[in-house]
């Protein structure tokens, strides 16, 4: 109802929506088209796992169009597109209308997982997505409490992504279920609230001078804010940003926040802040975090819905005290 889409299925994460849908709806031998700025387990699988069953994949940048009018050209047989909007973490959006054009001339299903945006600031299948994926453990259940996803869209593609789905598993629990919808009934709400303090906080941001850049879709320096303003009616609540500082630099301004815990999820009341160097690419050296786009001086801060006077005292103060 929220997508307003013929069918929804939903499963224990995010990621098994991703993976079954990826697994269901394109065949052995096949090829998908996906976006560069992209939730790194999601990157991981379409380059590692899909491969094994000779899938192939071309990366293009998230709004260049005619890169994606040219791997359509190159392999009309083209499965899937799939794409973030906005992406994680430099939230990047894709145009959905003009993307589903193009890829309606090769029969191509493009599927958006729609996490960041919400379906209160974004409904992709109304923008003319085949379907949409949320990981509900980020601001559908709103707690950071629960592990949750769902899929929606046109009722051919969820039927056979439900069937696989029987196959796998990853069958949501009764008490998971409970919670997102205890969470759906405040999703209005919390998103917002959500929306007006990250885009306060992310305007301020792109003011200090302790801050290289801002990556927030709702400020007009952001590459892809027209496409955001023409398809989105609010622009989230997470705000990346670069500080000017190296790498532990940048972990002295993390460490001396106060209110947001500093934790690698999104999406719930409280605040949560990382550095994706440290917690989500750890594992990764210099080498292969560049090759991804990560910086160490990036910041990912997910605005809950504490007071936003109370959030920029204290982001404003751990920019002043990691001083050097």
């Amino acid at each position: 109802m929220l997508e307003g889409a013929e069918d929804c299925l939903v499963s224990s994460s995010g990621m098994n929506a991703a993976t079954t849908m990826l697994l269901a709806l394109v065949p052995a031998g096949g090829h998908v088209i996906t976006t560069t700025d992209c939730y790194r387990r999601t990157r991981q699988f379409i380059a590692t796992v899909l491969p094994k069953m000779g899938v192939t994949a071309t990366v293009i940048e998230p709004s260049d169009l005619g890169a994606l009018e040219a791997a359509l050209a190159a392999r009309p047989d083209t499965a899937l597109f799939f794409s973030e909007s906005p992406t994680n973490p430099y939230l990047r959006c894709v145009d959905i209308p003009a993307i589903a054009a193009l890829c309606a001339k090769t029969g191509t299903l493009v599927a958006i997982d729609s996490t960041f945006a919400t379906p209160l600031n974004q409904r992709a299948c109304a923008l003319g997505a085949d379907l949409v994926l949320h990981s509900a453990t980020k601001y559908l259940a709103g707690h950071n409490d629960v592990l949750a996803g769902a899929i929606a869209g046109a009722a051919g593609p969820i039927a056979a992504v439900r069937a696989m789905h029987n196959v796998l598993g990853g069958t949501v629990d009764p008490h998971a279920a409970y919670l997102l919808l205890r969470g759906l009934k405040t999703l209005g709400l919390r998103v917002t609230h959500q929306n007006g303090a990250a885009l306060e906080i992310a305007t301020r941001l792109e003011a200090h001078p302790r801050v290289a850049r801002v990556h927030y879709p709702g400020l007009a320096s952001h590459p892809d804010h027209a496409i955001a303003a023409r398809q989105m009616t609010g622009f989230g609540g997470v705000v990346s940003f670069e500080v000017d500082a190296d790498l532990w630099g940048t972990a002295a301004v993390v460490d001396a926040v106060r209110l947001p815990y500093i934790a690698p999820s999104l999406g719930g009341v409280e605040s949560l802040i990382e550095q994706p160097t440290v917690i989500s690419y750890w594992d990764q050296g210099p080498e292969g975090r560049a090759a991804v786009g990560i910086k160490d001086s990036l910041i990912r801060y997910s605005v809950g819905v504490e007071d936003v006077e109370d959030l920029w005292a204290d982001l404003a103060q751990a920019l002043e005290r990691s001083k050097g």
